[in-house]
């Protein structure tokens, strides 16, 4: 919104008065190859990112903890299809994607090895910076090394505005920034609002999850001026979508700054892989898009995709980005390649959606996403169920606490393009003892959902 604007600026300016806005030192390299080949449909290399060999001594102990002690080795095949993974479109064995790697490591090595305001920056990391922008309809972008950086990037930038507008002091209780965060969101947008109200440069407030009409009561119930609320797009372990539109609203009417980190939303939500905003068609009411780059696009990186002011902050406010050595060359140019190949193979993303469905119809389950949560409760019946589905073939993790409140253990379930459909109906087949009971479920999932909420309102 336009006080946010007003605020970077003014922040910004106060950095430059005291010579403290760092900006990156552009490195020149060779510029990448030709674009590469892309596909019309799967190829083989598709399967060797889902096809794994688990080792003996590992697959044995995790049987042992779902209670197969005395299983024979030549029982369970160490053979596993991945149905865990974030590689959402397939696309980290593609060739195209090897092949840019490799050509970058052959001629580069890993590129300039320091912080991207030192000597980490070069002309492939702004390539995919304005690759991303393009993406997210932003003006500007800032890479990072990790997702998990990018967010307490966000979260120490936005802490700071009220410390450089604080001239000389500590700021006080009502010049600090309200953030109000959903009950489930990521656990480095966690961290970094603790490290911001551990400077006092902010305060807390926990929605519960997805809920509006409660984010609505403690907006309207908080007198500060500067408003944050900040959620995950595509939520990473429930599977479900913020209400964006719902959210948009809210913006409208108390002006606060949105932030959504749409870690898994980037390509593959959206007609042209833009995300979750795209698909709701609200891309131009979000503030900040934090995104990355190691889940659908299959390398590593996180990004957060914003106006050149912003930018200009986080540059210089970003710490956990700042103080971190850049992306090596040949991990950028395979970003790079792989933004190229999900914008040129859009059936990947079609593909991923038909599995989705056929999953739904297979199971009669009520899911939205390739995320899939099979809560089966206490920690002992996930542990079993994992040991389930090793012995029919897959490597499905049980989900235990801290990642989810006690007695909401799951089989987290991931699809992916370079899955198959006999592959989804085998998988389908194997879950058939732990689907839940429907009777039950209502019940169970307003139970679940009141558990969640208290275990993350303890910011």
């Amino acid at each position: 919104m336009a006080q946010w604007e007003v605020l970077v600026e003014a922040a910004v300016a106060r950095l430059v008065s005291r010579r403290r806005l760092y900006g990156t030192r552009l490195i020149s390299l060779a510029p990448p190859p030709e674009l590469p080949k892309t596909f019309s449909g799967p190829c083989l290399s598709d399967r060797s990112g889902m096809e794994i060999r688990l080792d003996r001594a590992t697959l044995n102990k995790w049987l042992a903890e779902g209670g197969e002690a005395n299983v024979h080795e030549q029982e369970v095949g160490e053979e596993l299809l991945l149905f865990s993974s974030n590689d959402y479109l397939g696309l980290s064995s593609h060739p195209a994607i090897r092949e840019a790697a490799a050509k970058a490591a052959k001629e580069f090595g890993m590129g300039p090895r320091g912080s991207p305001i030192i000597c980490g920056y070069t002309t492939y990391h702004k390539l995919v910076e304005e690759s991303l922008a393009e993406l997210t309809k932003k003006e500007d972008c800032f890479l990072c090394p990790t997702g998990v950086s990018a967010n307490l990037a966000v979260m120490t930038a936005l802490g700071s505005i009220t410390s450089l507008l604080a001239v000389g002091r500590k700021p006080t209780q009502d010049e600090r920034i309200a953030i109000f965060s959903d009950a489930l969101n990521h656990g480095s947008i966690i961290d970094g609002i603790r490290l911001v109200e551990q400077q006092q440069q902010a305060v807390s407030f926990v929605y519960k999850h997805c809920d509006m009409s409660h984010l609505d009561f403690l907006l309207s119930s908080c007198s500060a001026e500067k408003k944050v609320v900040v959620t995950d797009s595509l939520f990473s372990m429930e599977g479900d979508f913020a209400p964006l539109p719902r959210l948009v609203e809210l913006r409208k009417k108390y002006g606060f700054l949105l932030v959504v980190d749409d870690a898994h939303g980037t390509l593959v939500c959206g007609d042209n892989g833009g995300g979750v905003p795209e698909m709701f068609e609200c891309e131009n009411e979000i503030d900040i898009y934090v995104g990355t780059l190691s889940k659908a696009a299959g390398c590593l990186g996180g990004f957060v995709a914003c106006s050149t002011t912003w930018k200009r902050l986080l540059q210089s406010r970003g710490r956990s980005v700042i103080f971190s050595t850049t992306l090596p060359v040949p991990v950028v140019a395979s970003i790079h390649a792989a933004l190229h190949v999900a914008r040129k193979e859009q059936w990947r993303r079609s593909l991923l959606w038909r599995h989705v469905q056929y999953f739904a119809s297979l199971t009669k389950l009520d899911i939205t996403s390739p995320i899939i949560s099979i809560v089966v409760g206490s920690e002992e019946a996930a542990l079993r169920a994992g040991s389930h589905m090793l012995r029919s073939g897959f490597h499905v993790t049980p989900i235990r606490p801290p990642t989810v409140p006690p007695n909401s253990c799951r089989l987290r379930i991931t699809l992916s393009a370079a899955h198959s459909s006999d592959d989804i109906k085998r998988l389908a087949e194997a879950l058939t003892p732990w689907l839940p009971n429907k009777q039950a479920k209502p019940s169970f999932s307003k139970r679940h959902a009141e558990q969640s909420f208290a275990v993350s309102s303890k910011l």
